[in-house]
């Protein structure tokens, strides 16, 4: 089972990161207001960012590395994509 690594950008201009199995049914939730109670008051978002990890490990901690990056650091992550 693949995961995928994801960063949305929010109404407000933050950044939230995540991992799902299937992308596009976590967006649907996000997006419905179920998901996150961070992404829920900062409707709505925009995927800027998608990685895709072989196994929840790996995803987990990729998701780790990317929210101890400071904010610009994430922001060119993005560019580079």
């Amino acid at each position: 089972m693949t995961f995928t690594l994801y960063i949305l950008r929010c109404a407000d201009g933050s950044l939230y990161t995540g991992i799902a199995t299937d992308i596009e049914k976590r967006l649907a939730v996000h997006r419905a207001g179920k998901g996150s109670k961070y992404v829920r008051a900062r409707l709505p978002v925009a995927v800027v960012y998608t990685e895709t990890c072989t196994n929840r490990s790996e995803a987990t901690k990729r998701e780790i590395e990317i929210k101890r990056l400071s904010r610009s650091e994430k922001l060119e992550l993005c560019r580079t994509k």
